[in-house]
């Protein structure tokens, strides 16, 4: 256990060399000597002495033993100041750590999602171009169709009236049937008109 008067630094009371005890007082040991003083009243007053003496070693004594405890209570604050002061620095540094750390972590997140914020937007711009060029691409498409649907509704137009046509022209034969017979055409078969259509529509159906 750590006592006051171990430390160097703690100043020490000086120790007292008592020369006379309280029983010395008590018990004193003079020469008699012709027309001394009255051994009564000198024993008397040594022994008045004594008490008073021995009451003011007792309270040296306790007022020692007060110092001392004094001095460890003050040791001990000093010894709790200075562990409480490395508390509060170990403390600052593991604040400033944890904050630093925290820093650094936050820059590293910050960094990756603006890394990935990136690339999303990359991913995103580049299917986008994909989706305009399939938009350019169908609307080739539709207008091509759309071509084809109206050059196959225009054959189609055609053949309907050359079909309409030879209707007309098997009720124009059928007529004249019963009509006197005309003189021979010229040698050699004349080209119908209608044949033209017939042609351009299967070239468009193909």
């Amino acid at each position: 256990m750590f006592k006051p008067q171990d430390d160097p630094a703690v100043p020490q009371p000086p120790e007292r060399v008592m020369r006379i005890s309280p029983m010395d007082m008590r018990q004193p040991r003079f020469k008699t000597a012709f027309r001394g003083y009255d051994r009564t009243d000198v024993v008397a007053f040594l022994t008045e002495a004594a008490d008073d003496y021995e009451h003011a070693m007792r309270e040296i004594d306790r007022m020692r033993g007060d110092l001392m405890r004094m001095e460890a209570l003050l040791t001990e604050h000093r010894q709790r100041e200075a562990n409480l002061r490395d508390t509060l620095m170990t403390a600052q540094r593991l604040a400033d750590d944890v904050k630093e750390s925290a820093q650094n972590e936050a820059k590293l997140i910050i960094r990756e999602a603006q890394g990935r914020a990136d690339l999303l937007l990359q991913k995103a711009q580049n299917r986008l171009e994909e989706l305009d060029r399939d938009i350019n691409e169908l609307k080739l498409r539709r207008r091509d169709t759309e071509g084809s649907l109206e050059a196959a509704i225009q054959a189609l137009y055609r053949a309907l009236e050359f079909i309409r046509d030879q209707d007309e022209a098997r009720s124009e034969e059928k007529v004249l049937i019963h009509r006197p017979r005309q003189a021979d055409p010229p040698p050699g078969p004349a080209p119908r008109p209608s044949d033209a259509f017939v042609d351009e529509w299967k070239a468009s159906s193909s």
